[in-house]
């Protein structure tokens, strides 16, 4: 953990030091302790500072998320997606910008969340139904099932109405490059709320790993963990979809890297997780910021193309702890 919290710290500083215009690190730490009104000052607190705290929320976010979903459904390949909180969010924000004009992040984002709300009541609703409750098949199923629809929705929008389509292209790659201090406003309540939450359920989580049979011998009560993880998982997927697009891999990889570091025990999963994946973030979007200078590459395309190696090698050459 301590090293998670190093890194962490590593990242944050290079994302306030590289850019564009590269800054020393002590500039950095002197323009944080004392904002001179300086040109670097005014880069440092009104450029990167609000970036690198939005990455640090949304990744804080989808790292736990992640973990939360591959927890309730017992699914190592569980990721924010499979259960179209994130189409859902996606399909809200189409919609504030095609129906209502509304293309502001404080706008938008209310829709996200009603948009991850609906998502998540749906595939819960179509889960739940029948014999034996909601169920981590019948969760997984039912948000292929939802996350299928709202894409068709949302892409469906976007076709018809071409200044749409313009501004989702460069929404939906995810990146942290249209954070600022109104990002942090609109979706920092939401992320705490999401994360304390989510911290909240360490304990029942570890029954529900052990079976619904073992899970209820134990006194864990099933329908309440499943039904507020899932509110959870809906707050923190919708504020960090609102805030910086649907990024990737976050959710899927990162909770596997925390458990093979400190074993499945939730207690110590998610909190490793609530570290890893906002380093993880920064990083890749401090590398976006150089790989291609002057020009820029989303964070998403940075996290899809260097995740997909690192998660096969991590599959491949070490055990994957189950969730």
């Amino acid at each position: 953990m301590g090293g998670a919290l190093l890194l962490l710290i590593v990242a944050a500083l290079l994302s306030l030091a590289v850019g564009s215009r590269s800054l020393p690190v002590s500039v950095v730490v002197d323009a944080l302790l004392h904002d001179d009104g300086s040109t670097a000052s005014s880069v440092i607190w009104d450029v990167r500072l609000p970036r690198t705290l939005a990455g640090i929320a949304a990744g804080a976010a989808l790292g736990v998320a992640g973990a939360l979903m591959q927890a309730l459904t017992r699914n190592p390949l569980a990721d924010p997606g499979l259960l179209g909180i994130n189409a859902g969010a996606a399909t809200g924000v189409v919609l504030a910008i095609t129906a209502f004009g509304l293309t502001s992040l404080w706008s938008s984002v209310w829709f996200a969340m009603v948009g991850a709300v609906l998502a998540g009541l749906l595939v819960y609703s179509l889960a739940s139904g029948g014999r034996g409750g909601a169920t981590p098949e019948r969760l997984a199923l039912g948000g292929a099932v939802i996350a299928a629809v709202f894409t068709g929705l949302s892409q469906t929008m976007m076709l018809l109405d071409a200044q749409t389509l313009d501004q989702m292209r460069f929404w939906s790659v995810g990146s942290l490059a249209r954070a600022d201090s109104s990002t942090l406003t609109a979706t920092t309540p939401f992320v705490v709320a999401g994360l304390l939450l989510a911290l909240c359920l360490v304990r029942p989580l570890n029954a529900v790993a052990l079976g619904d049979d073992t899970a209820r011998a134990l006194g864990a009560r099933l329908h309440r963990t499943r039904l507020l993880g899932m509110l959870a998982v809906t707050v923190l997927c919708g504020a960090a979809t609102a805030a910086v697009g649907p990024l990737v891999f976050v959710g899927l990889a990162v909770p596997h890297i925390a458990r093979s570091l400190v074993g499945a025990d939730q207690r110590w999963t998610l909190p490793m997780s609530m570290l890893l994946a906002p380093a993880l973030l920064l990083c890749a979007d401090v590398l976006g910021r150089v790989a291609v200078r002057p020009n820029e590459l989303d964070a998403g395309v940075v996290t899809a193309v260097l995740g997909a190696p690192v998660f096969i090698a991590l599959v491949r050459y070490r055990r994957v702890v189950a969730a």
